[in-house]
């Protein structure tokens, strides 16, 4: 990638186009479905796999509440988790975008992608998998996370663009 300044595309979020980096959460699809509760509610089943056990991590739910970005916006820093999986689900049905580029052990800038997650859907990063911090659109929204907590290791790498012989990389919202 050049030095000159680029504006990523939004993508909209399916299954599909994000099964590299995670799984999409949201009821509907293929996954299995049961009526539960006397009939008064679906579970849908197994939505994402939940990877959190290298060097005796575990499980932890926690609520990020994210501050809405300003637009254009320029990407600053990528971030992974080596050790385990990250979701996050929606609180509300507000929209929000998520920036990702495929495990490695280095950012390979040139496959960095935007999707726009829309009202009932979540993302659930697979341990490796770089990705943007959470970017709210036009309000405050709270997020269900669910990561590892505890453990050994360092479950975090950051990388500042600035750092990567690049442009700027700009999103719109």
């Amino acid at each position: 990638m050049d030095n000159k300044a680029i504006y990523l595309p939004t993508e909209p979020l399916s299954a599909g186009a994000f099964s590299a980096f995670g799984e999409v959460i949201e009821a509907g699809g293929e996954g299995q479905r049961y009526l539960i509760n006397e009939g008064y509610a679906t579970r849908y089943h197994d939505l994402a796999r939940v990877d959190v056990g290298a060097g005796g991590g575990r499980v932890g739910l926690s609520i990020f509440r994210a501050q809405p970005r300003t637009f254009p916006m320029q990407l600053r820093i990528m971030e992974r988790h080596p050790l385990g999986s990250q979701a996050f689900i929606a609180m509300s049905e507000l929209p929000f975008l998520v920036v990702v580029a495929p495990a490695s052990e280095t950012l390979q800038v040139d496959q960095i992608r935007c999707f726009l997650a829309g009202k009932g859907q979540g993302v659930n990063y697979a341990p490796g998998t770089w990705h943007h911090p959470l970017i709210a659109l036009n309000h405050e929204s709270d997020f269900l996370v669910v990561d590892r907590c505890d453990g050994s290791g360092n479950n975090l790498d950051e990388v500042h663009l600035s750092g990567q012989n690049v442009g700027a990389i700009w999103l719109r919202a």
